[in-house]
């Protein structure tokens, strides 16, 4: 389906933002497309969405376009994810493939990804004071350096046990490929509704990465006894700082984010390009 009006969302910190955004503006000038640019310094900068935009085009990484779609959550906007460097785990699409995988979009529509995000929200004294969604993870830890911290894990109201590590990570199949692997993940294909519970660096070896199901509703309760702060972090961009006592829920969004992917490579194609999987040795 053709849309009506183009937002284009570019990260202006990136030389390479300019002239591609008014590339992309010249292309929908003439195929009678209306379209605007914002230019974002950082993921903290707060954008207002038209009303009446129908599509979003990201120009940057992956970083931008987990800015971008936590923006447009609430609002079902199809994402195009465009790399201004090499192509990301997200942001698969290169700057010289847009036109195709746009126009793919609009013919066809079966280069759409719809992917599961996280609702993440933090209650203190029985009240809510913060909210957010994620596409790749939310990440409880010390917000110093090398500190053990000390949360209670409850899966569906029933208690999972208390953990003592660096910090534990909720990610998605998305952000399976991220911090979470990093921290000794899985990878989940990006279409499985599913959320990976990863302990950061635990201080006991049998506290293990926990795949659930995509209803599992969790909490993470800050233990009494904090020898450090700690801190709540969605996606890597946005943050709060916890209290004990404090309780992170962690739920399966409604809204899914809807990511435009290039048809020249699948997940699978990105992911053994990304991590060497060749069977030769990597420095």
């Amino acid at each position: 389906m053709k849309p009506e009006e183009v937002l284009i969302i570019a990260n202006g910190i990136k030389k390479e933002s300019i002239p591609l955004s008014r590339e992309i503006e010249a292309y929908l000038d003439s195929v009678n497309i209306k379209h605007s640019t914002l230019m974002t310094m950082s993921t903290s900068d707060d954008v207002i969405i038209p009303y009446s935009t129908d599509l979003v085009i990201s120009l940057g990484g992956d970083g931008t376009v987990l800015y971008v779609a936590r923006k447009v959550h609430d609002l079902g906007l199809p994402i195009l994810p465009v790399n201004l460097g090499t192509f990301g785990y997200i942001t698969e699409v290169g700057k010289d493939e847009w036109k195709e995988a746009f126009e793919r979009y609009v013919e066809k529509g079966d280069n759409l990804s719809r992917r599961l995000m996280l609702k993440v929200s933090v209650t203190r004294n029985k009240k809510k004071i913060f909210s957010s969604y994620a596409l790749n993870e939310a990440t409880i830890s010390s917000s110093g350096i090398s500190k053990v911290v000390k949360l209670e894990l409850d899966l569906d109201n029933t208690y999972a046990g208390l953990f003592k590590a660096d910090g534990i990570i909720v990610a998605t199949p998305t952000g399976s490929t991220g911090y979470s692997l990093a921290a000794g993940g899985p990878i989940l294909m990006s279409d499985i509704s599913a959320f990976i519970i990863t302990p950061i660096c635990p201080f006991t070896l049998s506290n293990r990465p926990l795949v659930t199901g995509s209803e599992t509703y969790c909490t993470i309760k800050v233990s009494e006894g904090q020898r450090t702060e700690v801190v709540l972090s969605v996606d890597g961009q946005s943050s709060i700082a916890l209290m004990e006592g404090d309780e992170v829920n962690i739920e399966k969004s409604r809204s899914k984010a809807l990511l435009i992917l290039s048809h020249k490579r699948n997940y699978i194609e990105v992911i053994r390009d990304k991590l060497n999987w060749s069977g030769e040795m990597h420095a």
